[in-house]
């Protein structure tokens, strides 16, 4: 008897640091009058090297803040989102800093009964978006976005996505057979962005990153009005070590809840 095909679980290090960074965030959310890094390692129980990238990643992003030698209380972003003034306020403001740190527009996408869509991007006159020439539900295969959500998904689902969607030839560059795209997501290493090199659009260059804040493939991504390929490598390199402040927005400012934490899971990290 034929088993059922499981949804592809990839390595995801940037959502078990954005975890223990929660765990860290619940222990200063509960001192309001800021709480000592000695008393977070002891609420949490992570290991010094976890509790420095995560209490770095919370500082970097604003959710906390040094309050005096080794005291940490709730940062700006932390209050922001808190407020409940405006939603998705955090994720707006995070997109904006990350459009800003790697000079391009920037973007975040979900795919939601079976459909590739954008949810949330940030551009500006020297950052522009792309131009949607054609419906980003019917170019996955030719965009960083569709490739980094596929890729989440197990062979079965994303041949019945493309089934759904023909692989069209939108430029020269567009790939347009099953095989060569399957095996470009299924050799990529861990942490490695997926690209669109003028495959969706000739003179756009884009690079995405995977992320899961809950059951459906998530991704942050970003594109750039010029075919420079130092310059894409460079802003997707910023992108893929800046990617947990989105993934922490989403959490503590989004209508996603947080994922289980599961403590047992080996950490894996990706070389920068």
């Amino acid at each position: 008897m034929a088993k059922r095909p499981k949804r592809l679980q990839p390595v995801n290090t940037q959502l078990e640091a954005a975890q223990r960074a929660l765990r860290v965030l619940e222990v200063i959310h509960r001192h309001t009058g800021g709480v000592s890094r000695t008393q977070i390692a002891r609420e949490t129980g992570l290991p010094q090297l976890h509790l420095a990238h995560a209490i770095d990643n919370l500082v970097r992003t604003q959710l906390a803040t040094p309050v005096a030698a080794g005291i940490y209380a709730a940062g700006s972003s932390l209050k922001l989102a808190e407020s409940g003034r405006t939603t998705g306020a955090l994720l707006r403001e995070t997109l904006a800093f990350l459009r800003d740190e790697v000079g391009a527009a920037v973007y975040v996408a979900a795919y939601t009964d079976g459909e590739v869509s954008i949810t949330q991007y940030a551009d500006s006159p020297t950052a522009p978006a792309v131009h949607e020439w054609v419906d980003f539900r019917e170019a996955a295969h030719a965009s960083a976005v569709g490739k980094a959500l596929l890729v989440q998904l197990n062979p079965a689902e994303r041949r019945d996505h493309l089934g759904r969607h023909r692989m069209e030839a939108f430029t020269p560059h567009t790939i347009t057979s099953q095989e060569e795209l399957f095996a470009e997501l299924d050799t990529r290493d861990p942490g490695e962005p997926l690209v669109d090199l003028q495959e969706y659009a000739l003179g756009t260059v884009c690079a995405a990153v995977p992320i899961r804040t809950g059951t459906d493939p998530e991704c942050v991504a970003l594109s750039l009005p010029t075919p420079d390929p130092l310059k894409l490598a460079q802003a997707a390199r910023v992108l893929r070590n800046e990617a947990i402040a989105v993934l922490l927005a989403l959490l503590v400012g989004g209508s996603n809840p947080p994922p289980p934490i599961t403590p047992s899971i080996p950490c894996v990290v990706i070389p920068r």
